[in-house]
Order: C-alpha cells, then structure tokens, then sequence
C-alpha cells in the first residue's frame, strides 16, 4: 500500500468518526496505517495540519444542486440541506470543521456562496452574516446526536419517562408516543421552514417586489 495524503486523511476522518478527534495523533494513525511515524511526516507536518486537512475534505464533498431561475429562498434551503447531507455523513468530522479557522478555499466557498444569496435577497450586511450563523447554528444543533454529542431523543425514551411521576411531568408523560419516535429528515424540514419564514419576514421591503 502506497502511502499517500488521501489516505492519511482518510484514516483520519474513519478514526474521528469512530473515536472522536481527541483520538486523532500522528502516532496513532502511523499505527493504524502500519507505517513509520516518519513516513506519516513526509506527508503531514502536524495533527493541526491534518485536521485542516480533514475540514477540507468535508467541505469538499458539499454538492449544491442549484436550480436555474429559483428565488433566494430555495437557494438557501439547498444550500442548508447540502451542508447537511454532507455533515450527516461525516457528523463528528463536521465538528472539527467548525472548530477551526478556515484554511482552505474548499472552507470558505460555501459561505461564499450563502453570503452572496443572502445579500442578493436585500439583506444589510450585518443581518447577512447574522442569518448565515443562524442556519450554521441550526444544522449543527440537528447533527449533535449524530455526532455523539447528544442522545438521540428516541432512544431509550419509554424507559426514562417510566421513571417520572404523572402528576409532576403530565405533558412528558402524555407526549410519550411522539417523544420516543423520531423522523431526522421530517423535524429537520420542520425547523428549516419555521427558519426560512423567520428570516423572510426580515426581507427588506424593496428587496421582495
């Protein structure tokens, strides 16, 4: 096996995904890749270069299917739902993407691209960057059980709830059924629309005629 950046990447982000980034070392993916940790050198300088790295090849993977002529509202949606197809693939190596600073023009081009909708729409330019962290925060926030940051809602759910008191908790208990199933796809359409009319109530007046 020939060694390669790819495939140190690679390893990286199947490491990530399955360990956390806490896991992640030069030594430790020499180790994975049977391999010297001088060999590993002569293509990665440090951890903090592979985990640009790593932030570059999740963002690279961001495929916007744009459709000719759409208003800037269905430019957004898919510009938030292919954020998030991507990120749900790679949900914990979507995490390191955030925590770092942009290093790359792979990085930085989706925000390029959200910007530039978004301004195009009529919003001022602190609005603009507000909205954009708006839609960042949100698709993050449905990715932490992905990511092992949270639980998933829908695991486990009838056993806690058997444990709390009727009387002290009614709507919990009541809504048991429905807080122990879990539609990702639905609930995150759900909260992209509410997001997307928040946002559009916004639109200077001009801007939408």
């Amino acid at each position: 096996m020939q060694l390669t950046r790819k495939l140190i990447v690679n390893a990286a982000m199947e490491l990530i995904e399955q360990d956390g980034v806490e896991a992640v070392s030069l030594q430790r993916l020499a180790s994975e890749l049977g391999c010297g940790l001088v060999a590993l050198y002569n293509h990665v300088p440090s951890t903090s270069a592979l985990l640009d790295d790593v932030a570059d090849a999740v963002m690279s993977g961001i495929a916007v299917t744009s459709v000719p002529g759409a208003d800037w509202q269905a430019q957004v949606r898919a510009q938030a739902r292919a954020f998030r197809e991507i990120a749900r693939a790679h949900p914990r190596c979507a995490m390191v993407v955030v925590s770092r600073p942009p290093s790359s023009a792979a990085i930085v081009r989706p925000a390029e691209e959200a910007l530039a909708t978004i301004r195009a729409a009529g919003f001022g330019r602190a609005e603009t960057v507000r909205i954009l962290r708006a839609f960042v925060a949100y698709i993050l926030g449905s990715l932490l059980p992905d990511a092992g940051v949270a639980p998933d809602p829908a695991d486990d759910g009838d056993v806690r709830r058997a444990r709390l008191r009727a009387a002290e908790f009614p709507q919990v208990t009541d809504l048991g059924p429905e807080l122990s199933s879990c539609d990702h796809d639905a609930d995150f359409e759900f909260g992209l629309d509410l997001l997307m009319r928040a946002v559009a109530s916004l639109q200077p007046a001009q801007a939408a005629c």
